[in-house]
């Protein structure tokens, strides 16, 4: 018995390990962006990025661009844009809300905020690019045999073209160790590379010249819509020959008949902080220079792919092959929605990772609205940091996708939001705590911006500090929570101090909000209690309620939470059938509003579940339907984590084909789409529909939310067979699995921090292992699985709610120990 029980094991860890092999052989090979023409324009450029420089690489063969970024170039200079002494007003405003004067509110609440910023304040400064750097090279307008590629495989991209009989190759990189950009250029005759380097830079302030073998971009921020900038930033192009010559001009480096050349950018800025801008940024970008201009270029090639894949590599997935593969990336969007093309989305999702990977990296800033690719000093929306849905959205794959690390410079900008946000809520609101609003930027601004309709949203605080408590479900780490729980309490005092009672029920309210950017009434948005406050208010209570249990802290300051906690609102379900948008039963059922904000109680957070509200989940499906799936690209991206919640994969599908289709060529309107080089279209390009649509994928593979580890809850009927190793969990497990004819075949679950290990399957699935699994029974006792109990809804005597019916499952649990795995195979 002992000895089959041995053979058994062997034989599932040799089909697992196989399994596992293959997946990360697919991965690496076949994972690439390519083309077999160049850019025509940034959409079709390819970005690079270590999180604090950023390159898009056009691959041009007579005039190569390398648009460039630096992360702390932006408008502007240290300071708030909090107004003084409009408490009495926003009283008023809360009066004439309570009072049923909505349009009079909104008019006094425009009033205060005009929608352009006063002299006296601003609205946020824009993100700006560094310039370009320009190789030219002539004779190289005639070309055949062109390719270019992005491996994401190994953060490399690259272009090959031959001109005559002569191979020419470029290879570029950010380096995630040495800081600075890699430019390899070489031919496949001695003596073939001959042109020119130069750089450039919208900015107004700015010069260039070369000296010696290095070529000197400078610039300082601003100077565009009146919004002058003191961030200066020095550029420095070091160039290396292997034979050859190199000379100079004024402003430009000229190469003639070198064998090879190795090209090294460093960027730095006078930025040391959000209040200070006193560093020298020529001797920070010299110093940078000269660490990585004593490490040969495939040293740093060895230990930039070395220092990403240490994230890239941890989560492999495989959806099989199809001929779509043999087609160019361009083609391949083209052609989504009409060909099986399952490495597209495997490509997709591993993007998103790429993505955050090269945009966020521990000690860098936190990813904007664009990443860190920016080639404009007035992009849209300034690139800022959208706090409504897009910052959010920027980190949800951190943790799922095994990129914990990655969360860090949100939680660094928390930080300090936290301090700057003390100044809003003691000017505006009389509150204790902090607070924001709905954007800010490198200046950690927490004031109205954009004005009184879409800036009165003062809750931005509330989410964001929902990615501190999910680390700590993610990763159990105490000190983690320890350290940040002062945010999540400075946050939770500001709530109970503002919190107002709304004269109806006698509830506890946010007044006054909006629900982000909508409207009920013609121009009317403001309003109390909106139903996506009143989530954010619980969980913000809840997160701080668990975490003083947690850290045995602050008990009498817990119980007057738990208190404020007992009389919010309950959620609503509407006269249509709908989840309740505000307070009053007032949606439009023919609303397609891109934001839909009440639905973030079923995605991000966890408060409305098939298994356990069925009438919520219900009115929310029905929201969703009567909002339409064609919108913005991030709102496409939101829409597929929902789906996915739904436990519907294939709309969550039919979601991320209607995003994986081309963009349009006009950059207005609200149609979404994929550009040729795989980012995101709102339209302009916006970063958070990649990172949305990454996290949806996940989330149809795996959730965690719901007491349970749920695996393939979501998954499409065209995703039938497939693998994916290294998703994680709440509770710190990871998990590996495959799959066939939409059936599990093989799971492993590896426990990091121990404890209880409840699973939710399919009825008719029996699992196989080396441990005792049992039905579960009761809540489950890992503490990282705890669901937060919602008050009953309250349903309009006018709807009609007939709940779904879900496939069956079943809960089983098993005790793990840390840093054990536990194999299984369906019998």
């Amino acid at each position: 018995m002992l000895r089959r029980y041995k053979l058994m094991k062997r034989a599932l860890l040799v089909s697992f390990v196989f399994l596992l092999l293959s997946a990360r052989g697919f991965s690496q090979q076949n994972l690439k962006l390519w083309y077999d023409k160049p850019a025509d324009n940034w959409n079709e450029a390819l970005p690079i990025g270590n999180g604090r420089l950023g390159a898009m690489v056009f691959g041009q063969p007579a005039k190569e661009q390398l648009q460039l970024n630096e992360e702390t170039i932006w408008a502007g200079e240290p300071g708030n844009n909090v107004p003084k002494n409009v408490y009495p007003q926003i009283e008023e405003i809360r009066k004439l809300l309570f009072a049923g004067k909505n349009k009079e509110a909104q008019e006094l609440s425009n009033q205060i905020f005009p929608r352009q910023a006063p002299d006296n304040l601003n609205y946020g400064m824009p993100y700006q690019t560094a310039g370009s750097l320009w190789f030219e090279f002539k004779g190289h307008d005639q070309y055949t045999d062109y390719y270019r590629d992005l491996n994401i495989g190994n953060a490399l991209t690259s272009v090959s073209y031959k001109v005559g009989n002569i191979s020419y190759k470029r290879e570029v990189f950010t380096s995630i160790p040495d800081n600075a950009i890699f430019i390899k250029l070489s031919a496949s005759k001695k003596g073939s590379l001959s042109f020119s380097i130069k750089a450039s830079s919208p900015q107004v302030k700015s010069n260039f010249k070369a000296v010696g073998n290095k070529l000197y971009f400078e610039g300082t921020s601003g100077s565009v819509d009146n919004k002058i900038g003191k961030v200066k930033y020095v550029g420095i192009a070091q160039c290396t020959l292997n034979g050859g010559k190199l000379s100079t001009s004024a402003e430009q480096l000229e190469v003639s008949n070198a064998d090879e050349v190795i090209i090294r950018v460093a960027i730095a800025t006078n930025f040391k902080s959000y209040r200070d801008i006193s560093a020298n940024a020529m001797e920070k970008a010299e110093d940078i220079l000269q660490r990585a201009s004593v490490i040969s270029y495939d040293l740093a090639k060895q230990k930039h792919v070395q220092a990403y894949q240490n994230y890239y590599n941890r989560v492999q997935l495989n959806l099989g092959k199809s001929a779509q593969s043999a087609k160019t990336t361009d083609q391949r969007i083209k052609e989504f929605a009409t060909h099986h093309d399952p490495e597209l989305l495997a490509l997709y999702f591993q993007f998103g990772r790429y993505l955050l990977i090269s945009s966020s990296q521990p000690g860098t800033q936190p990813a904007n609205l664009q990443g860190i690719w920016n080639d404009k000093l007035s992009p849209p929306w300034d690139s800022k940091y959208t706090v409504n849905i897009n910052t959010e959205m920027n980190y949800w794959p951190a943790e799922i996708t095994n990129l914990s690390e990655l969360h860090q410079p949100l939680f660094s900008m928390l930080q300090d939001l936290a301090e700057t946000g003390k100044e809003s809520a003691r000017e505006m609101y009389r509150a204790r705590g902090w607070n924001m609003h709905h954007n800010t930027d490198l200046w950690r601004i927490t004031g109205v911006v954009d004005g009184g309709f879409y800036g009165m949203w003062p809750m931005g605080g509330a989410w964001l500090t929902q990615h501190l408590w999910q680390h700590y479900l993610y990763t159990g780490n105490k000190d983690f929570l320890n350290d940040y729980y002062p945010i999540l309490k400075g946050a939770a005092l500001f709530y109970l101090d503002v919190l107002q009672e709304e004269p109806t029920h006698k509830w506890l309210v946010v007044a006054p909000s909006m629900s982000p950017e909508n409207s009920y009434e013609p121009g009317v948005g403001i309003s109390a209690g909106t139903t996506m406050d009143n989530q954010l208010v619980f969980d913000v209570f809840n997160n701080l309620i668990d975490a003083a249990r947690v850290l045995k802290v602050d008990a009498n300051f817990a119980d007057s939470v738990s208190n404020a906690l007992k009389r919010l609102p309950p959620m609503q379900i509407g006269k249509y059938g709908q989840l309740q948008e505000w307070l009053q039963d007032k949606d439009k059922p023919n609303d397609h509003h891109r934001h839909i904000s009440h639905l973030y109680g079923l995605y991000p957070s966890g408060q409305i579940s098939p298994f356990k509200q069925p009438e919520l989940t219900k009115a929310a499906e029905n929201t969703l339907i009567s909002r339409g799936d064609k919108s913005t690209g991030w709102s496409m991206g939101w829409k597929v984590n929902w789906w996915a919640r739904l436990l519907d994969g294939n709309r969550a599908y039919k979601l991320i084909k209607d995003q994986l289709s081309p963009a349009p060529t006009e950059t207005k309107g609200q149609s979404g789409g994929t550009y040729p080089n795989l980012l995101d279209a709102h339209p302009p390009f916006q970063i958070d529909g990649n990172f949305g649509c990454t996290s949806g994928i996940a989330e149809m593979l795996v959730q965690s939310y719901d007491g349970d580890i749920f695996i393939l809850p979501a998954l499409p009927d065209e995703l039938a067979n497939g693998s994916v190793s290294g998703l994680k969990t709440r509770g710190g497990f990871e998990v590996a699995m495959s799959w066939e004819n939409g059936e599990l075949k093989t799971l492993k679950v590896k426990s990091t921090l121990g404890g209880n290990c409840r699973l939710r399957l399919t009825a008719n699935l029996n699992l196989q292992g080396a441990v005792n699994l049992h039905p579960a029974q009761g809540e489950n006792k890992n503490p990282f699985f705890k669901v937060n109990k919602i008050k009953s809804p309250l349903k309009s005597e006018e709807a009609e709610i007939i709940a779904n019916t879900y496939k069956a499952t079943k809960l089983l649990d098993f005790e793990t120990v840390a840093g054990k795995e536990y194999i299984f195979n369906v019998k």
